[in-house]
């Protein structure tokens, strides 16, 4: 009996051929013989009790779908990040102490923020589903002893099933009997061209080099095969990449940087809560009065609404993203686009359109001659299967027919590896063969130059096939080979006897060429401060021609195989200098990723191919596109409308410009929040009252939360944009460093003339302290929000409603009736006077000191992230 395997693992050991140790052979290296012993299963196929006993042991042919996070799962996942915690406590214990009104508040605003983030982001959650839209629903199986439809999900290893042209591959197989069959593997390996598949083991541990075997997912081009089923499902290479879509997803840059800030509030927080509430507790105070301005004071420090702040600048920039062509699926992942300093991209259908087209027509002299392709047209044409090459013959010479019939046809033949077609017009009837060039040049005794024929010797072969050579590893151009004969047998189909002494006529070379707008999106990356590497399934050599026409260094292509050899650590040292790499296996392409991030890159990733997918889920911010697999778009971060890189350094654009405007919210807190309290709380420590009740403070931060709705409206400086960009905690702390400290100055200023030069009450104290710090906190934001003068780079209408909205309400309540519900009592004009100049003061000087408390601010963490990224390294399995 068979032994039991999981669904997960290859039946036969290492379906990617990756590995390279002899225990994990890729089975396109082993004869049918060897593994129909290993499968025990003959040449008759499986019976209708054996296929249901092993679809029992190895499991449905479908991918493991992994379990979608509920919303309660996901609420409470947001409702432990450390600013929440924060909040969360504050609100309980103002209502637990009789403060319902600011516990209510409170609450209030969290529900908002954790709701907002959910409802934008839950919708991705089931963005794996469209996987079951790209396979095959039904397969031809052969049971006891016939063919039969049976449901894709029922194909078992062991099993014998039949391919023909159209039919997607529903598992992966060797290929037991062939008759003219090629598959379209581009989404699989990144191979552009249809490749030919015939019985036989190769030697070749690549899938890009098994001739012998199909792959789930590929697509039947031309002709038929049956083949002998090895792995299905997850065990696939389909699977493999797919699987990685049910992997825990990386906490992303932005996501670890608002965190890192959380877990900073939180300490601040604490420490001053708990010296506040002891030194209050120690001087006698009532210990429910004490509390509460606790609760208050942890409630000023903490930025209650970036969460809110947060999603709603990053649904604005979504929002404005899709403008740009690009749909945004996770909202962090904005950040993270403007944050990225390398972008990984495979080459087919995003730098190339994955559409083959004629390059040249080359006569047998050398020199560029129209008629090589005019005749291999004529052949597309008339008798082609319609597959890339003949369909760039059409596309190059649309008329190459005119005055020509078709007499016969001998298709293509996998095996000879050429096809023809007999023809009659303005020549009269003419035998057209075309094909692979050493193929067709066996069959030539002559060669055309010019309008004469002249003998065909060895010497003039080995220079055709040198040529060929030539095109291949210096353009990266795929050639065929056109030869004709005079034909005088009439209307017929030519045999394999009628294609012999043919004239060799010349090549047809071909192209997968880079988009137009390829090269100067390469350089406008570049200009951003993105370095781009090419990591394709494709041969090197195409890479290295590929990277040379859109403006890469190309002196220097890793293949695959090269990479395996290499250590974790030696290949984060190539992928340093490499910019290039070919014939890479899916897992490869993610490990390349990691050794990226492992230096400390923030690594952005473009791909359209099921053999992207481990290396979009890999990637700190993954791309796809519109015309992408599922496999993966259900892995990408966003989707790019138009598939060009020119979309991507928009895409760039407007990252930075959301986490600019989150940056601002930051800095405001940090110089006016964090000033504020430090100096209620040291005026507590020495002033016989309270400096400000709590509902005062919670008045006060709830009016200024309210002036900072507007920022994520707010207009950001070009010079901001134009550089990678991360939170740096550092340069955030000096800045609080530095205004902070400025912002307590000032507050000490104030609190010295109130009781030494007017001698305030403390309701006239309280209320000429609220004024001032309203005017400071909200007022400073025009001088925060940019790096320029602020009278230059004027605010956006909305910030500037918002905020001079908020100070308008604040400065007026306490000369209105409701005053005295809040505790405010009308201050003296002198007073009020005092404030103002204060005021005016503290904004000069915040605008001197700001260059110098903003440097660097914008720089990345670099060697933290790779820190972090080094102990991710050491967990991950490669």
């Amino acid at each position: 009996m068979i032994q039991p395997v999981h669904a997960a693992e290859p039946i036969i050991s290492d379906p990617t051929g990756t590995r390279g140790e002899p225990d994990h052979a890729p089975f396109w290296t082993r004869s049918v013989d060897d593994l129909r012993a290993t499968l025990r299963c003959g040449d008759a196929g499986l019976s209708s009790a054996e296929a249901a006993d092993r679809l029992g042991r190895y499991g449905l042919n479908a991918d493991v779908v992994g379990k979608s996070a509920s919303a309660l799962r996901t609420i409470l996942r947001r409702l432990l990040e450390p600013l929440s915690l924060i909040l969360l406590a504050a609100a309980l214990v103002s209502a637990g102490t009789g403060d319902l009104v600011g516990g209510s508040i409170i609450a209030t605003i969290l529900i908002l923020s954790i709701g907002l983030d959910t409802v934008q982001e839950g919708h991705a959650i089931r963005a794996a589903d469209v996987l079951r839209k790209s396979v095959a629903l039904t397969a031809e199986v052969r049971r006891d002893g016939t063919y039969a439809q049976v449901p894709v999900g029922n194909v078992v290893p062991g099993d014998m099933i039949r391919v023909r042209v159209g039919d997607i591959v529903p598992a992966d197989g060797l290929v037991i009997e062939s008759d003219a069959f090629a598959a379209n593997e581009a989404a699989l390996t990144g191979e552009p061209y249809p490749v030919e598949k015939r019985p036989g083991p190769v030697t070749g541990l690549s899938a890009s080099q098994a001739s012998g075997a199909v792959f789930r997912g590929a697509v039947a081009q031309t002709g038929e095969a049956v083949v002998l089923v090895i792995n299905t499902g997850a065990a696939t290479i389909f699977g493999a990449a797919a699987s990685a879509l049910n992997q825990p997803a990386e906490t992303s840059p932005f996501q670890a940087d608002l965190r890192a800030y959380g877990l900073l509030v939180m300490r601040l927080t604490m420490a001053l809560v708990l010296v506040v509430l002891a030194t209050s507790v120690f001087f006698g105070r009532p210990l429910l009065q004490s509390l509460l301005f606790a609760v208050a004071l942890a409630v000023g420090l903490t930025p209650e609404l970036l969460p809110m702040i947060t999603t709603v600048t990053l649904s604005r920039g979504a929002i404005r993203m899709a403008r740009r062509k690009v749909i945004v699926k996770r909202l962090v992942s904005i950040h993270d686009l403007g944050a990225m300093t390398v972008l990984c991209t495979d080459k087919t259908g995003t730098l190339t359109s994955a559409h083959i087209t004629l390059a040249q027509s080359i006569a047998c002299s050398g020199t560029l001659d129209p008629r090589p392709s005019r005749l291999a047209a004529i052949a597309a044409i008339l008798g082609g299967d319609r597959g890339a090459l003949d369909a760039a013959l059409v596309e190059g010479n649309p008329t190459a027919t005119s005055g020509w019939t078709l007499l016969g046809r001998h298709a293509f033949d996998f095996n000879r590896r050429l096809g023809s077609i007999v023809a009659g017009g303005p020549e009269g009837d003419v035998l057209i063969a075309k094909g692979a060039p050493d193929a067709i040049i066996a069959l030539c005794t002559a060669s055309r130059n010019g309008g004469a024929n002249s003998v065909m010797e060895d010497s003039g072969r080995a220079a055709v096939l040198a040529r060929v050579k030539d095109l291949a590893e210096k353009d990266g151009l795929r050639a065929i080979a056109v030869a004709s004969r005079a034909w005088t047998e009439g209307r017929r189909d030519p045999g394999t006897a009628d294609e012999t002494g043919l004239v060799f006529e010349g090549l047809c070379a071909f192209a997968d060429p880079p988009k137009p707008t390829a090269a100067a999106a390469v350089a406008r990356l570049a200009a951003q401060g993105i370095r781009l590497k090419i990591l394709s399934g494709d041969d090197p050599i195409v890479v290295r021609r590929l990277s040379g026409l859109v403006g890469l260094d190309a002196r220097r292509v890793l293949s695959g195989a090269d990479i395996e050899h290499l250590s974790d650590d030696a290949l984060a040292i190539q992928v340093r200098s490499v910019h290039a790499y070919g014939r890479l296996a899916p897992d490869q392409k993610s490990r390349l990723v990691r050794a990226l991030q492992a230096g400390g890159a923030v690594v952005g990733y473009l791909g359209d191919g099921i053999n992207d997918a481990p290396a979009l889920k890999a990637a700190d911010i993954g791309l796809s596109v519109s015309g992408a697999t599922g496999v993966a778009q259900a892995a990408a971060d966003m989707i790019l409308l138009d598939q060009d890189l020119a979309v991507v350094a928009d895409g760039v654009e407007e990252g930075r410009r959301t986490f600019v405007n989150i940056l601002k919210y930051i800095r405001m807190g940090m110089s006016s929040n964090f000033g504020n309290m430090l100096s209620m709380a040291a005026a507590s420590l020495f002033l016989p009252f309270l400096p400000m009740l709590p509902t005062q403070i919670l008045l006060n931060n709830l009016l200024y939360d309210i002036s900072e709705i507007g920022i994520p409206f707010d207009a950001v400086r070009p010079e901001a944009i134009v550089r990678p960009q991360r939170w740096d905690m550092h340069a955030l702390i000096r800045f609080a460093a530095v205004m902070g400290p400025l912002s307590s100055v000032f507050d000490l200023f104030t609190f010295g003339g109130l009781i030494f030069l007017f001698h305030a009450s403390p309701p006239e104290f309280r209320t000429a302290w609220f004024l001032e710090s309203m005017a400071t906190q909200i007022l400073v934001i025009f001088v925060i929000r940019t790096n320029g003068r602020p009278w230059a780079d004027r605010p956006r209408p909305i910030l500037v409603a918002t905020s001079l909205g908020a100070l308008l309400v604040a400065v007026a309540l306490p000369f209105t009736p409701a005053a005295a519900l809040f505790g405010f009592q009308t201050p003296p004009l002198a007073m009020t006077g005092g404030i103002i100049l204060l005021v005016l003061i503290y904004l000069m000087c915040a605008e001197s000191l700001k260059r110098a408390a903003t440097t660097k601010i914008l720089n990345g963490s670099r060697h933290r992230r790779a820190k972090v990224q080094r102990q991710k390294g050491s967990q991950k399995q490669r």
